[in-house]
């Protein structure tokens, strides 16, 4: 028997075999990339079906603080008691004064005023969508201001409920509960 007969074959393998090990190494790479890609992808969609969810959440709350909002303002009629304002609130207060509503100042009330949004009740039962506009109709310093806490605020300011302003404003980060 001759020892290249058996050699070649030996040989041949052996090529096969490193050639094939390398080729897999490569293919596995491809997929640990592609792996890591798709898991991107999908942090990418928990994060946002998190930020849907915390949308809608927002919206139900609000639906149903103007539900309660528009029921309660037409029940009764609140009186201002400067007194109790300034009292809780620590300085002194005007009826429908909206810059005690976090995130509103001096220019914001300016715009809700020329947009014919002059009272704390008005504000409580303004839409967001309303809200969006005029603060959008301010330009883009305005436009990003969120207000989704403004009505809310307002309403409690309108039903002279100080001490529940004063403790929602304490707890709020950057105007959101």
């Amino acid at each position: 028997m001759n020892i290249t007969y058996l050699l070649i074959p030996v040989l041949i393998g052996l090529i096969c075999g490193i050639a094939g090990y390398y080729i897999g190494k490569m293919n596995s790479k491809k997929d640990d990339s592609l792996s890591a890609s798709l898991q991107s992808d999908l942090d990418v969609c928990y994060a946002n079906t998190k930020n849907l969810h915390n949308r809608i959440k927002a919206l139900e709350t609000d639906l149903a603080f103007k539900t309660k909002t528009h029921y309660l303002s037409h029940k009764h009629f609140v009186l201002f008691d400067s007194e109790t304002a300034t009292t809780v609130m620590g300085r002194k207060i005007k009826e429908n004064d909206m810059k005690i509503i976090e995130g509103i100042g001096i220019k914001i009330e300016s715009l809700f005023r020329h947009s014919g949004i002059t009272t704390w009740h008005e504000l409580s039962e303004a839409s967001s969508e309303k809200i969006q506009s005029v603060l959008d109709a301010g330009g883009e310093n305005y436009a990003i201001h969120n207000p989704i806490t403004w009505p809310k605020q307002a309403f409690l300011a309108y039903q002279g409920k100080w001490k529940e302003l004063k403790d929602l404003q304490e707890n709020m980060l950057s105007g959101k509960e």
